[in-house]
């Protein structure tokens, strides 16, 4: 299928190609407010963190994978052929760190939203979106990382780029937590930027960790009124690539 032209104007920038790891679905979307939501997935390369528990290195780490066989750039045109010959109404653009990219996204995303998807921007939180990015995108999924993750606080959380996103009025914030020894660090970086709302996920990348962590993280999300997020993908499939 061809998306029309109509939809691919977009000069110069229209014409830059996006750096991919991967494209899959449908799907579900796995975690956060539209957990269980169908939806495809577009997955960017490269990352300007390196987290300690990652589930997606495939997509950064070249001292462990191969950028020459992970990453292929592809037109937008290309990009949202394939978005379209999915039956999904949520696109899902992950990374890596989209933002990084950001520029070449704006093509895309406005030619999804011309299509009649929905399109929300996984993010890292550590660069600023552009306004023109912020009106095109339907939501932000923020995750500013913990201390677990590695790295000076300095990297991890960009207190101009939270601003940006708190600004923007479409952010949610999610903090990947290895248990509720975390969340007194999680409510000191909640209360220094004012980040609202707050959700909560495990890091756990089997089922059964994954349950255990939900069942260990409950009361404790409920005793200061923050959202928990499953990760359905996990629960369904394990780790499994492209799920």
């Amino acid at each position: 299928m061809t998306a029309p032209v109509s939809l691919l104007a977009a000069g110069a920038e229209g014409t830059r190609d996006l750096q991919i790891v991967e494209m899959f679905g449908p799907t579900f979307q796995g975690e956060g407010p539209r957990a269980g939501q169908l939806a495809s997935f577009v997955r960017l390369a490269q990352c300007n963190l390196a987290c300690r528990w990652c589930d997606s290195r495939f997509s950064w780490d070249w001292t462990r994978f191969d950028p020459r066989t992970e990453i292929r750039g592809l037109p937008v045109a290309e990009i949202v052929d394939w978005v379209l010959g999915q039956p999904a109404p949520l696109v899902v653009i992950t990374g890596g760190e989209p933002l990084l990219q950001q520029q070449a996204l704006i093509p895309l995303v406005d030619a999804l939203n011309s299509a009649g998807r929905r399109v929300e921007v996984e993010t890292n939180g550590t660069i600023a979106p552009t306004g023109e990015l912020i009106h095109a995108v339907a939501a932000f999924s923020v995750s500013p990382k913990l201390a677990h993750a590695g790295g000076r606080p300095a990297r991890r959380l960009d207190p101009a780029a939270l601003r940006a996103f708190i600004a923007s009025g479409k952010a949610t914030f999610k903090f990947v937590v290895t248990g509720p020894g975390d969340l007194d660090e999680v409510a000191t970086v909640v209360d220094q930027f004012g980040l609202d709302p707050v959700w909560l996920m495990p890091e756990a990348t089997d089922s059964s960790r994954l349950t255990t962590a939900l069942r260990e993280l409950a009361d404790a999300a409920l005793a200061r009124r923050w959202n928990l997020s499953t990760r359905l993908h996990v629960l369904l499939w394990e780790d499994t690539r492209g799920r």
